[in-house]
């Protein structure tokens, strides 16, 4: 059953929904992990050698003290999920976080990671699904964060989409196409993802509350696609059951067609041709709350907003919304 859900969720068109304003009294859960690649890194690729880093103006133009590593104008949907759910503070990312911070959060995504180790190679640094949870592993053993604890946090991940963009789709630099077709390398990552998530995760270290996001940008690469079609969000929420070695997903779709008033045809900053990062200290929209991408693939926080809400507790929520899982 979690395959063909999962399967289903590497091919869907991706996009939000708008929800009502949320309201949260207190924190929800003792403590809040983020896995994924740039759509959720707050600052692990500020230090790596790599080309998909952005610790420069305009990203973080809207962020109290200017860029931090995001790549958004402000907050990723990871960050609003931690809001919502009661965190005063934002989840560090892994590189800057103290030992202590185990107990509380920390945030391990990295731009360009993917499910394949060799997945962004050609970006220069990365950190791979595999590495993250390495790194969680490492994190709860040095903090010696009790079983008792993590059972009670929520974990939130969102990856897969470098292994298509900066993998399966580059031809000339990977030998992913040339192995598998479409469906076969759907399957193959579906099967990776649920062993990361299986095994590396449910049985070793016992994750509590998994909320997964694929919002799959390979459709968005060409925004002029993107005004033809109707935008759809697939939500998966898996209750991870330890004990049984196996994790309960359930999903919904939604289209909505609010999302054409907003632009999609292009990114809000400035963008040099053939290129999908902002152009560094260069001139951005004013009006960032009307557009639907932040540069050429990186949704805006106007987004990102409205993804979070309708996961948390908007219509995204059915059967089980963020805000249901984390009380179970």
């Amino acid at each position: 059953m979690v395959e063909g859900i999962l399967s289903k969720a590497f091919w869907v068109v991706c996009a939000t929904v708008f929800a009502a304003a949320t309201v949260v009294y207190g924190q929800q859960v003792p403590c809040y992990f983020i896995f994924g690649d740039s759509t959720f890194d707050s600052g692990n690729n500020n230090n790596l050698q790599s080309k998909a880093k952005v610790n420069y103006s305009p990203y973080g133009i809207d962020f109290p003290g200017g860029p931090t590593g995001r790549f958004i104008n402000r907050r990723t949907i990871a960050d609003v999920i931690g809001e919502l759910s009661g965190f005063e503070d934002f989840i560090p990312p892994f590189a800057g976080a103290s030992p202590k911070q185990a107990h509380t959060g920390i945030n391990y995504a990295s731009g360009g990671g993917g499910l394949r180790k060799e997945t962004s190679e050609h970006l220069g640094g990365r950190i791979s699904l595999r590495k993250q949870i390495q790194n969680h592993k490492k994190a709860i053993k040095k903090a010696k964060v009790p079983a008792q604890r993590l059972e009670q946090c929520l974990y939130t991940i969102n990856i897969g989409s470098n292994d298509y963009i900066n993998n399966y789709f580059m031809s000339e630099t990977y030998s992913t196409s040339s192995l598998f077709n479409p469906n076969q390398y759907a399957y193959f990552l579906n099967r990776l993802y649920r062993t990361h998530l299986k095994w590396n995760i449910a049985i070793d270290f016992f994750f509590g509350k998994v909320n997964i996001l694929n919002l799959k940008k390979k459709f968005f690469i060409h925004k002029q696609r993107v005004q033809n079609i109707y935008i759809t969000i697939l939500k998966v929420s898996c209750l991870s059951r330890s004990k049984n070695n196996y994790l309960v997903c359930l999903t919904i779709f939604i289209r909505n067609e609010m999302m054409y008033y907003m632009v999609a045809y292009k990114g809000c900053c400035t963008i040099s041709p053939g290129e999908k990062l902002c152009v560094p200290n260069k001139p951005v929209c004013a009006n960032r709350s009307e557009y639907l991408f932040w540069d050429d693939i990186h949704s805006s926080e106007a987004t990102n907003k409205m993804a979070a809400k309708g996961s948390f507790d908007g219509p995204l929520g059915s059967p089980y919304s963020i805000a249901q899982l984390v009380k179970q």
